[in-house]
Parts: structure tokens; sequence; C-alpha cells
């Protein structure tokens, strides 16, 4: 089911908040009991003192604890290290003033003497009840809004996406080669598919080849086939990629890492609509539209030699250019909610968002992965976490988990020298280290497996291989 599908099904009532009271006396469990249950409460009582187990087998929204003699402070402190989101009601038969004053300072919702009033305690119940819901319509509507602003698969209400989703529309009809760019995980197979749903070829075969996967002697059989007997092994001609997309669209993902002997025969194919096979002297006819991305620059490739200048210029008549989510952080709340959905959906778990601690994490990460990384951090918090909202910490360790959360300096290559953020040596000797031990823990739990480890770090297996030969790790 997909994240609409999901939003269409859901119930709008939302869950009972639950509610945790830890009291040695029983009358007093009791009676706490007997006024939260009305108000929509599913209450759990303890006598016990052991706090921290209660807190991590029932998950409350909030906790209601008599201090007993303790000390509110720490009482308080441990609930928050636990669950931050969780509002503390203290209780005490020797409440004062400084102790009240002293808990409401250190983050307690009430502080309640007993034995209680009884119109004080529902007032106090009625405040928690309502936070709860607030939280929750908030979430919501994060929800309602991420449908709102959802195009073929991309989620943005920010100018920039906006106005992507806006050029998409206009040009999709009309495009023969377009050239999408931006950095490593920022969405470009989406925008690949969504011009190609919205051109005059939609109902023919969209194709996909990512450049980077391909083994480069292979690279001319797959794009423009081959005969029988071109080279050892060929026992059968092969009909390539263009022949085979003809009158549709060939999506050429990483098409920076083509290697320069194909150049210009993808260049011919791509200005004439012609493929030669290899072996054969036959020209064929290919009525291809062809989408390309990179997260290099290109110019700068053209530069240093490595890609030719006309098939650039040839790519490049329309480039679309995808922001990194740093500049767009006012998606993320919406992104988080698509994928927090999904997630629950597919592990059949009541996720329903993130506490506002957690939020202010994804906002202040820098997101080297971009949208990619971002997925990946909210499965492995959805993964972690046995509540029904992931806290700052589940997705500190997310982000601190992956390759992503190691640097936010390192820049993408498609990204400008200029723009590049300068740091201390010893900084930079540090990150280097901590990303070469990151890789090195992977690669080692998948067996040295290339292609499971970049899924895992959530980059491409050529950025892993450049990653590697960067910081020198053995392979």
């Amino acid at each position: 089911m997909t994240f609409i599908q999901a939003r269409a099904a859901e119930s709008t009532e939302p869950a009972d908040p639950t509610l945790l009271v830890v009291d040695q006396d029983r009358d007093v469990r009791e009676q706490v009991e007997a006024a939260a249950a009305p108000l929509g409460f599913r209450v759990v009582t303890t006598a016990g003192r052991s706090l921290g187990a209660a807190m991590a087998s029932v998950k409350p929204d909030a906790a209601i604890v008599d201090l007993d003699g303790g000390d509110g402070g720490a009482i308080l402190r441990e609930i928050q290290a636990i669950d931050p989101r969780c509002a503390v009601i203290l209780t005490s038969a020797n409440a004062t003033v400084d102790a009240a004053i002293a808990a409401l300072k250190d983050g307690a919702l009430d502080y309640l003497t007993k034995p209680f009033e009884l119109d004080r305690l529902r007032d106090v119940l009625v405040t928690v009840r309502k936070q709860v819901e607030r939280r929750e319509t908030f979430l919501r509507i994060d929800a309602d809004v991420a449908k709102q602003f959802e195009f073929y698969g991309m989620v943005g209400r920010s100018p920039a996406m906006q106005e992507l989703f806006d050029a998409i529309r206009r040009l999709a009809p009309h495009l023969r080669t377009v050239l999408v760019t931006g950095e490593t995980g920022t969405g470009k197979e989406l925008v690949a598919k969504a011009l190609h749903k919205l051109g005059p070829r939609r109902d023919r075969r969209l194709i996909t080849l990512n450049c980077s996967a391909v083994v480069e002697t292979l690279f001319e059989s797959e794009l423009f086939g081959h005969v029988r007997g071109a080279f050892t092994g060929a026992t059968e001609t092969k009909v390539g990629l263009f022949e085979h997309a003809d009158a549709g669209t060939i999506f050429l993902d990483e098409v920076g890492e083509l290697p320069m002997s194909l150049q210009p025969k993808l260049l011919r194919a791509v200005e004439y609509g012609e493929v030669q096979r290899v072996g054969s002297l036959e020209t064929r006819r290919a009525d291809v539209c062809v989408i390309a991305a990179t997260n290099r620059d290109l110019l700068s490739e053209v530069a240093d030699g490595r890609f030719r200048s006309d098939l650039y210029y040839r790519l490049g008549i329309l480039e679309l250019y995808l922001v990194p989510l740093r500049d767009r952080r006012e998606d993320i709340p919406y992104l988080a909610a698509v994928f927090i959905r999904e997630c629950a959906e597919r592990l059949k778990r009541p996720i329903i968002g993130i506490t506002a601690a957690a939020e202010r994490v994804l906002q202040t990460a820098p997101w080297p992965g971009n949208i990619r990384q971002l997925r990946h951090v909210i499965e492995r918090a959805c993964l972690m976490t046995d509540g029904r909202m992931l806290t700052e910490r589940e997705l500190s360790s997310a982000i601190s988990s992956g390759i992503g959360g190691m640097s936010g300096a390192v820049r993408s290559s498609a990204q400008p020298a200029s723009a590049a953020v300068s740091m201390p040596r010893t900084e930079s000797t540090r990150l280097s280290t901590a990303q070469r031990d990151q890789i090195s823990r992977v690669l080692a739990e998948v067996g040295g497996n290339k292609t499971a480890a970049a899924h895992h770090l959530g980059i491409s297996r050529r950025s892993l291989y450049r990653w590697i030969e960067r910081l020198d790790i053995p392979s």
C-alpha cells in the first residue's frame, strides 16, 4: 500500500493516550484510574519502584509518579532520558511550594499534593489529553500537507520543488533529451519517471540503466546490442536497450560514469536516432527520448577531458537541477511523514510521527546523502523504536549509524568547489578516520559484498568504490 492509499484508509480517530501511575498506595492508584478512564486514558498502574522498567514496558504518554521521599529532579531526569515526550506529574503527601517550583523548572507538567483534589486531578488529566491530541493533530496535518504536495512520488512545498514540478508539467510533452543534475540521493530517478509519465510516450517503455553498475567492457553491448559471434561468449544476438526502448524513454542514471570510448556512439544515438550493434555493419533506427542524470559537475568533467563537450551540450539542451535537502529544510517534516507512514505500514507498527525534539534533530542534520539518507535514517529509527513516536535518541542513533551521519562537510562531486566547507585539518582527519572505520565495519558485516555495503550506507556502488580509494581502505 502506498502512502496515499494508507492515508485514505486510515482512521481519523486518535489512539487513546496511555497513563502510567506509579504509587505504593493502592487507594491512590484506584483513585487516579477512576478519574482517568472516563477521560479516555488507558491506565496502567504499578506499586513498584522500578520506574525505568515500567517506562520501557508501558511507553506512556504521561506518568503520575509518587516521590515517596525520592528526588524529584532525579526522577524527572530518568523519565526524560527514557522518553522525552512523556508528560510527568509528580505527587507527594509532603509537598512544599519550593519543591513544586523546582519540579516545574525541571520539566514536570504539574506537582500534586496528596490526598488529591478530584477537580484538580481531572484538570491536569484533561491538559495531558489535550496535549496528546494536539501533538497527533499536528502530525496528521503534516501527513495531509505531504499528501497535497506529492508529485509523482516526490514531496515538496518549498519554492524550489514547486518550480521543479511546474517545469516538469510544462516541458514533459515536448522533450527529447533532458539532463537531470543534483547530488546523490536528491531524487533524480523520480524526476525521470515523472517526465516519462507526463510525456507523449507514457504508454511505451521506460528503460533504466545505471551506468555505474555496468562492467565497462559490456557497456556497448548493453546499450546497443550485439550480433552472434561478435565477441567471445556472444552465443546469441542481443537487442540493446536503445532498440528495446524504441518509441519510449531510456533513463541513463550516473551518465558521468560512461566510458569516453562509448560517448561518440551515444551522441550519434541521441542526435540521429541511429544505433549499431556490436559486430554488425547495419545501422538501425531507435526513436528514443533520452533522460540522463548525474551527480557530477559535467562542465568540470569536460574541462578535465573526461566527458565529451558535444555530448554534454546535446544532453544538456534542457537541464533540471535538484537542490540538496539542506537547502530546502522546510520539506523535511513532510518527507519524514511520508517515510514514517510507509515504514509503519510495512512493519505493521503503530508509529505515527516524531517528537518535537526529534524533528529538531532532523532539521539540524547536514544530510550529505539527501532524501535517500533521510529515508534510510527513518527506516532505521522505525526498526529501533517500540513506541508510537520516534524520539530524539532513536533518530540521533540512526543518523550516526550511517555514513551520512559522520560528516556534513563532505561535498558531493556535483557541488562546486567554492561551496565546500573549510575545516581545520584536525577535524578533517577525525572525520576521515570515522568514515574509514564506518565503511570498514559495514564491509566486514556484509562479508565484503560491495553492492550490499553500498545499499546499507545509502550510496551508489561507484561512490563506495571512490570512498574506498579515497580513504585507502583495504578491499
